[in-house]
């Protein structure tokens, strides 16, 4: 006696989704996302890899995109503090504060996230924010290659190169990026300078609301730098902790290196001719007078 059996419509649709045919570009994305998944893949290779991906035969997800790389940051930054002593974090982050006082300007803040929460506040329409982010990736790519190279050139120690990484780079991933190719004391460091940096999108979203008039804007408060703190209190007071740190620790620089193939991989050729030569230039000139007195000023305060 034959039974009627009735399969449950989510357990089909993940069928259909797994017998679905997989085209070539889909494969050769899944495969290169893999690989950065491995010991292999570098912070500057994965962001290699996806930008020879997304000038070549696209990103087959982009849509997912743009979420899916600011919740996996955010999740490999938190990860990153169960490495990180409460001490060290106190420590940097006052040392951070003066540093980030002179250099905020434009973007410096925290590039694209910065971006995002100035921009309903000074009414920035599509197009402008588009050339925006553009300046600020092209700028991030560059840094993310360009800086460990100068730092070693230049003979600069982890703590300077730490305090310069996340001082004059824009975005978080191409500074924990770029750091944690110089060395792990240049992380720890970068990410702390970085995310005290990021909180500074608070008091410059006020006041430009003030300056605009703006009443109705909301502050957007990146509340996953409170959670990086959190994990480096649980790594500084609970023993327990200390026996999962590393490990934890070790899938957040991995998280970083996804993160930046990801973003790589988002990069269109509409987004770099939407930029143009005049935002492009303004932007370069800005990040190198940053870049430069930064650094001057690091070799000869920091040792």
């Amino acid at each position: 006696m034959e039974e009627n059996l009735t399969i449950n419509p989510t357990v089909q649709k993940i069928k259909n989704i797994l017998s679905a045919n997989i085209t070539v570009r889909e494969l050769i994305f899944i495969i290169a996302l893999i690989f950065c998944l491995t010991p292999y893949a570098t912070p500057p290779i994965a962001l290699a890899i996806g930008i020879l991906l997304a000038f070549s035969i696209g990103h087959p997800y982009l849509h997912l995109n743009h979420n899916a790389t600011k919740i996996l940051l955010q999740i490999s930054v938190v990860g990153l503090g169960f490495g990180m002593n409460l001490g060290e974090i106190i420590s940097v982050g006052m040392d951070g504060i003066y540093f980030s006082i002179a250099s905020i300007s434009g973007t410096a803040i925290c590039g694209g996230s910065a971006i995002a929460a100035i921009a309903p506040v000074v009414n920035a329409d599509a197009n402008q924010m588009s050339v925006s982010l553009g300046t600020v990736f092209i700028l991030n790519s560059v840094a993310l290659f360009l800086f460990p190279s100068i730092g070693h050139l230049l003979h600069l120690t982890q703590t300077q190169f730490g305090f310069w990484a996340g001082i004059a780079i824009h975005d978080t991933s191409s500074v924990v990026g770029a750091a944690a190719k110089y060395g792990d004391a240049a992380l720890k460091i970068a990410t702390t300078v970085k995310l005290a940096r990021a909180l500074w999108i608070v008091p410059i979203v006020l006041i430009t609301s003030f300056i605009f008039k703006n009443k109705s804007s909301k502050v957007s408060v990146p509340y996953f730098i409170f959670l990086f703190v959190a994990a480096s209190v649980a790594r500084t007071y609970l023993p327990i902790v200390n026996y999962i740190s590393d490990p934890i620790v070790h899938i957040a620089k991995i998280g970083l290196t996804l993160t930046l193939f990801l973003i790589g991989a988002g990069l269109s050729k509409k987004v770099l001719k939407n930029v143009g030569f005049k935002p492009l230039f303004q932007g370069v000139i800005l990040w190198i007078i940053i870049s430069v007195v930064s650094l001057a000023v690091i070799i000869n305060v920091i040792s």
